[in-house]
C-alpha cells in the first residue's frame, strides 16, 4: 500500500510514499531501497514527510552552496580537521526525527572521536556510505523560494534537537542575508555580526561574511570571506 502528496505548490506531479515511511524507521528503509527516488529533496521532518522536486537555482542557491562549501573546505578539510559535506549526503537524527539533505555539512575529528556522529552505511552495498548519523558540528542552508518555511521554521528546532553546535542560513534572492546561529540551552540563538559584516563562528574559531560581487557577464559571484578572530 501507498500513500500520494504533493510535491510542491506549482508541481502536478505526485510522489508515492509508503505507508511506512511517515515513521523514522520506516522512512530510513525507503531511503535505502531500490524504490526511493533519485532525484528532489525529500526529508523525513518529525513524524512528516515533506517532497520538494523543484529545481534548483543557479544564481541564488546553486552558486552560493558552491562558494561556502569551496572555502569551508580550505578551512576543515585542507588543515585535516574533519570533513565538509555537500550535495546528497543525508543526515539522520532519531531523537530529533530528522532525516534530511542540508545544503552543506562539517563534521570535525573531535566530534567522531566522541561518537556524537558517525557513519551510516547502505544496507544496500557496504561500500557506500552516504549518510551522517548524530550531530555534526555545522549545517549551512541556502533559501530558496520553496524551502522558506523549512529552512527558518522547521529545521531550526530539529537541528538544536539533534544537537548540532552551529547553523548557517543563507538567503540570496534577493539583497544578501547571511546569518550564524549558535546553540544555547537547547536553542539556536543568532550571533550579532560586528563591524564590516564580520561575525564569529564559534566552531572554526574564525570570523565570516559572506559577500557578493558582480561578475563580467553580470551575474553574482559570491565569496565566504574569512579572518582569525581576535
Amino acid at each position: 500500500m501507498s500513500q500520494t502528496a504533493p510535491i510542491d505548490d506549482h508541481s502536478e506531479e505526485r510522489a508515492q510514499i509508503p505507508r511506512d515511511a511517515f515513521s523514522f524507521e520506516g522512512f530510513q528503509r525507503w531511503v535505502d531501497s531500490a524504490e526511493f527516488p533519485e532525484t528532489g529533496r525529500i526529508d523525513f521532518l518529525r513524524g512528516g514527510v515533506e517532497v520538494d522536486m523543484s529545481p534548483e537555482d543557479l544564481g541564488s542557491h546553486a552558486v552560493v552552496k558552491v562558494a561556502i562549501s569551496k572555502t569551508l573546505q580550505i578551512l576543515v578539510s585542507e588543515q585535516d580537521l574533519g570533513e565538509v559535506y555537500s550535495d546528497s549526503t543525508r543526515l539522520t537524527s532519531s531523537r530529533a526525527g530528522l532525516s534530511t539533505e542540508p545544503d552543506v555539512m562539517v563534521a570535525l575529528w573531535d566530534t567522531f572521536d566522541r561518537g556524537l556522529v558517525r557513519y551510516l552505511p547502505s544496507r544496500q552495498s557496504a561500500d557506500l556510505v552516504p549518510t551522517l548519523d548524530g550531530s555534526p558540528d555545522l549545517v549551512v542552508e541556502v533559501v530558496s523560494n520553496s524551502s522558506v518555511r523549512k529552512d527558518t521554521v522547521i529545521l531550526p528546532p530539529l537541528y538544536a534537537d539533534s544537537g548540532i553546535p552551529e547553523y548557517w542560513l543563507v538567503d540570496a534572492r534577493r539583497d544578501l542575508a547571511f546569518e550564524v546561529f549558535t546553540l544555547r540551552a537547547g536553542e539556536y540563538a543568532v550571533v550579532a555580526p560586528g563591524p564590516g559584516g564580520w561575525t564569529l563562528s564559534p566552531v572554526l574559531g574564525c570570523r565570516v561574511r559572506l559577500v557578493r560581487l558582480r561578475t563580467r557577464r553580470g551575474n553574482w559571484r559570491y565569496v565566504l570571506e574569512h579572518e582569525q578572530a581576535h
